[in-house]
């Protein structure tokens, strides 16, 4: 969660009070039974009917027979499937130690929610970690306008005290505020939409568990222009679940918690620009300095270099040899994400497409054609 408030849970409507389950459909066990029965009956039956008929008056095919009865047997049988992927949520959701640990982990380690939504202390090392006794208490930002991370701890007045558990699950994959506005692209909801519906809840779960902190924060002044380009998300299906069979595919998963490309693939007019995704460039200022995003494909003007050990000694020491990774990439969050996730990371990093884009913040920063921004090494793209 980064960046403007929370909002309305789009899979919440339609579900009776305390936390009821409303469905037409048996369980999933159930669906499954029937679904396999049909199949057996229903081929069972092809190659004896098919038999019949060729015998009897010679006009069908058991081939013809079987792609008839195959093709109605398909439609009910995806009728019957239609609701087998994982429960749907049931709102308010249920607080279990196990969503509490796991939302734990994603929100302080890989989505790094209070990276925006807590007041950072850049003083003390390593940089960039929320400020002592203000977890979740939210900040203001100024990217040309007035900005504020709401304060997301449970706060009745100064903070999401009295917001819903729907509205954070709205918010995070719609991009729709608790109050109904729609929220600006600094609270990355077009990443967190690709996150599963149970580590969303374990990431709400925890972060309406935080001790309230009484911290009033003044109301975002965005340029109506600017808001006109934030365009909310439409209602997902029901028990999202992403495909996480490989590495790769969990390593994309990932980083779409992280939001990685938030920060590492240029825009213009707040939208991706065409062909630059994860070349970096994108310049940020502040009490850390002034650094620009790494390009992260596999070109040699990005980080075709980086092996195993390398990506774990920046992601956990912030340390790439020799040089040092400014904690403005906040990897002394990101330090606390398990290995394995790490691994599977670098492994999605490396099947990006390459793309030529230089980007250098131990050299004189330019102009650069190719992205717009002004970053080292900008006019040599």
């Amino acid at each position: 969660m980064r960046a403007a408030q929370v909002g309305r849970g789009g899979t919440g409507e339609g579900r009776s009070g305390g936390g009821s389950r409303v469905s037409g459909l048996c369980s999933f066990s159930c669906r499954q039974r029937v679904a396999a029965q049909l199949i057996s009956d229903w081929f069972g039956s092809t190659n004896q009917f098919a038999q019949r008929a060729r015998c009897d008056i010679g006009l069908f095919s058991k081939e013809t027979m079987f792609v008839t009865r195959a093709s109605q047997c398909t439609s009910v049988v995806l009728l019957l499937l239609s609701g087998c992927a994982e429960p749907p949520l049931r709102f308010p959701l249920e607080r279990t130690p196990a969503r509490l640990e796991r939302g734990r982990y994603l929100a302080n380690s890989v989505a790094i929610c209070f990276h925006c939504h807590s007041e950072r202390d850049w003083e003390g090392p390593p940089g960039g970690l929320p400020a002592h006794g203000v977890l979740g208490g939210g900040r203001v930002l100024n990217p040309g306008f007035h900005l504020t991370f709401p304060n997301i701890t449970p706060d009745r007045e100064t903070g999401a005290g009295t917001w819903s558990d729907q509205d954070f699950y709205r918010a995070l994959t719609e991009g729709i505020g608790h109050d109904g506005r729609t929220l600006y692209i600094e609270m990355p909801y077009r990443q967190f939409s690709q996150l599963s519906d149970e580590d969303l809840a374990s990431i709400i779960v925890y972060v309406r568990s935080l001790p309230a902190v009484r911290h009033a924060l003044p109301k975002s002044e965005i340029p109506m222009a600017v808001m006109a380009r934030m365009k909310p998300l439409s209602p997902r299906r029901r028990s999202f679940s992403p495909d996480l069979a490989t590495p790769e595919r969990r390593g994309a998963y990932l980083v779409a918690a992280a939001a990685c490309a938030y920060c590492h693939t240029p825009r213009q007019n707040d939208e991706d620009l065409p062909g630059m995704s994860f070349a970096g460039g994108i310049p940020f200022q502040g009490a850390w300095g002034n650094v620009a995003s790494a390009n992260l494909t596999p070109d040699p003007s990005g980080i075709p270099y980086y092996d195993e050990r390398m990506f774990l000694e920046v992601m956990r020491t912030g340390w790439n040899d020799a040089r040092k990774i400014n904690p403005v990439m906040p990897w002394p969050y990101f330090r606390g994400m398990a290995t394995d996730d790490l691994r599977a990371i670098l492994a999605y990093l490396r099947t990006l497409a390459p793309v030529k884009h230089h980007v250098d913040n131990a050299e004189v920063f330019s102009p650069c054609r190719k992205c717009g921004y002004v970053h080292g090494l900008g006019e040599m793209n």
